[in-house]
């Protein structure tokens, strides 16, 4: 059974920080391209940074550019998002999806119909 499952998120102060999990089962992960998308409230998603397989390239919105890192342990089988200097722009749910096409990590796809699989998510509040 092909899962993936986030975790990590929570509530937190501006400029805080938060590191995202994605935990991958059931497929090969090290040999797919992997993405975070978020979605705040009453708003439509947004791609928010990717990464390939090997975890040697990554591709960064503009809004989290400098400070927010993905990376992927694939020996664990895991995906990261390191998230520093959190604003309260950044509150949503981030979900984590995988794709075994490059054109996904030349893309900024974020709806889950763009992906192979997608998590369920999880909640980022960021709020003083």
């Amino acid at each position: 059974q092909v899962q993936l499952v986030e975790s990590g998120g929570g509530l937190v102060q501006p400029g805080g920080s938060l590191r995202l999990s994605c935990a991958a089962s059931g497929f090969s992960f090290s040999t797919y391209f992997m993405s975070w998308v978020r979605q705040a409230p009453g708003k439509g998603p947004e791609w928010v940074s990717n990464i390939n397989s090997n975890g040697g390239s990554t591709k960064y919105a503009d809004s989290v550019k400098g400070r927010f890192i993905i990376s992927r342990d694939n020996a664990k089988n895991t995906l990261y998002l390191q998230m520093n200097s959190l604003k309260p722009e950044d509150t949503g749910l981030y979900y984590c999806g995988g794709c075994w096409n490059a054109r996904c990590f030349f893309s900024r796809f974020s709806r889950k119909s763009d992906y192979e699989y997608w998590g369920q998510g999880t909640q980022v509040t960021v709020s003083s």
